[in-house]
């Protein structure tokens, strides 16, 4: 059987549909089932290590995500790392200026090395060291022996080496119980893999979104579509943002391709 990650903004009904045998599990923190909710990283366990700070702990993995980031107008919250309500954790933009990255030590880690060296060691802590979430686990597996699962989640990014949006704990959990949890020590080939198939997935939305388009003209772009599908080399990075571009984004690209002046950094088919 197999774990599946769905948005929790969905509607039931559309995620039955979609998987008609499956179980379905809430293990977002407004989740109706405490036994779910547990593993969520805004669930105050309690007695959680702080990366960069020996023999410091805070209340859950999010208080430690949250307490750690550097802003322009604000450093590292210690009350963060002590909020046991499940609310108030996250820190804005809005309120404390332009994040400048996250305290390891005495290192400043941008949003990249954060993700590898604090959230997910100190999530993959929660999962092995906390006895209830130990069981909760336990009872998953046990599932999965009968159903399909799907794990509910407010993110769905599932993919790690993807830092163009925020991480699913879901993804997480689903990882965790497939024997795939990344780890540092792999961290290169992890991103060296994930890179294909975060480039095709974004270039196949690329696709439909060109096609879709009202002004599209498949003799004028098809072969830039053609082109998009044998692609080896991609500054993902940069079609992420455009393709971000509401539905326009793909125009951008398509002028990329057709100037003959573009810096090389800029080509998307070379």
């Amino acid at each position: 059987m197999k774990i599946y990650v769905a948005s929790k903004k969905s509607k039931l009904e559309n995620i039955q549909k979609k998987y008609p045998y499956a179980i379905i599990l809430d293990i977002t923190s407004t989740s109706e089932f405490r036994g779910l909710r547990v593993l969520s990283p805004f669930y105050p366990h309690g007695n959680i290590p702080i990366p960069g700070m020996d023999g410091k702990t805070a209340t859950c993995v999010e208080a430690i995500w949250q307490g750690l980031k550097v802003f322009e107008n604000c450093g590292v919250d210690y009350a963060t790392f002590r909020n046991d309500t499940m609310k108030d954790i996250k820190r804005s933009v809005r309120k404390y200026g332009k994040p400048l990255g996250h305290k390891y030590g005495d290192k400043l880690l941008n949003y990249k090395d954060a993700r590898w060296l604090i959230y997910l060691p100190t999530y993959l802590y929660m999962l092995e060291n906390v006895p209830i979430v130990k069981d909760t686990l336990r009872k998953i597996q046990e599932k999965i022996k009968e159903s399909d699962i799907v794990l509910l989640d407010y993110n769905t990014n599932c993919n790690v080496a993807d830092y163009s949006k925020p991480l699913s704990h879901a993804g997480l959990v689903k990882l965790y119980l497939e024997g795939k949890y990344p780890k540092i020590e792999g961290r290169d080939s992890y991103e060296a893999e994930n890179k294909t198939i975060i480039a095709y997935q974004t270039i196949d939305s690329l696709i439909e979104a060109i096609k879709s388009h009202e002004k599209f003209n498949e003799t004028k772009y098809g072969k830039y579509i053609q082109q998009m599908k044998v692609m080896e080399n991609v500054d993902i990075e940069r079609v992420a943002a455009l393709n971000g571009k509401k539905k326009d984004g793909w125009k951008t690209i398509i002028k990329d391709v057709q100037s003959p002046n573009r810096p090389k950094q800029l080509s998307l088919f070379e």
